[in-house]
């Protein structure tokens, strides 16, 4: 394939699979899954990792903000633009078949109206494929869930620690109002939302908020008791250096890489490569 064609092919928007033997997972399903079993989630940003996801039996993927840390290079997530989320959602949906895409929906995309809100839920369904989306805040927020519901779009919340917004508040400290969270949780509940995230949330009120929601808790930072645990891959297979200390590095990918590398430029530099 030519360079042009080869760009064309790049700059092609989501077009969804066919056929019944690739039928995605529904937010429906995953909410039946609360109370049953533990649910795995993991963020993914591209073709190759968020196929490695899903053949590993993960069927609930989130294309987090947190593309700007770990892929992007920003300190913090709110430099994100709508169509950086739309570009890499749309990648994760072209290399996964079965599992359930969450597009994060990026700060400045929903706070200024519901009809923003909308409109960008609506472009990330039509122009990535995602299934859902999902959006940071409690009671503030709880109309924009709303409003995006109502249009048939399923929405995850995202409480307790909110990275859009953290430097606002406390930062990334550990979140212990137990009915300021409660009263968020509610909220996002009543909107019509399917899943909540509760970041560095309190052990035991994670527990009470799951106990108490009809809809799946997604903890991350929040012990062992909600519905679902999520991590973003990059602190998962060790391939960031400032990962945050409730995540679990179950691979060092990054020192395998580094070594690869280090032995092609040796294999290059002493002619062993190409032999």
């Amino acid at each position: 394939m030519s360079t042009n064609a080869q760009s064309a092919a790049d700059a092609r928007p989501y077009e969804p699979a066919q056929g019944p033997a690739l039928r995605r997972v529904t937010a429906g399903a995953l909410k039946r899954r609360k109370g049953v079993s533990t649910v795995p989630m993991v963020t993914a940003y591209d073709v190759p990792f968020a196929r490695f996801a899903e053949e590993a039996g993960i069927d609930w993927i989130l294309v987090g903000d947190s593309l700007g840390n770990v892929v992007l290079g920003y300190d913090e997530t709110t430099p994100v633009t709508m169509e950086q989320m739309l570009h890499h959602t749309a990648a994760v949906s072209r290399g996964t078949s079965r599992a359930h895409v969450v597009a994060d929906m990026p700060f400045g995309s929903y706070q200024v109206s519901n009809e923003e809100a909308v409109r960008n839920a609506i472009r990330f369904v039509k122009e990535s494929g995602a299934e859902s989306v999902k959006l940071e805040g409690g009671v503030h927020e709880a109309d924009r869930v709303r409003a995006i519901a109502r249009t048939g779009i399923p929405v995850v919340g995202h409480i307790g620690v909110t990275p859009q917004t953290a430097g606002l508040g406390p930062g990334y400290k550990k979140r212990t109002h137990r009915d300021r969270l409660l009263e968020d949780a509610l909220a996002i509940e009543a909107a019509g939302a399917y899943a909540i995230v509760l970041e560095v949330v309190d052990f035991d009120i994670a527990r009470e908020l799951t106990e108490r929601l009809s809809i799946l808790t997604v903890g991350i930072g929040a012990g062992p008791h909600c519905d679902a645990q999520v991590l973003v891959m990059h602190d998962l297979l060790g391939m960031y250096p400032h990962s945050p200390p409730f995540a679990k590095r179950f691979a060092e990918i990054g020192k395998a890489a580094t070594e690869a590398f280090r032995d092609y430029a040796n294999a290059v530099k002493n002619g062993s490569f190409p032999a």
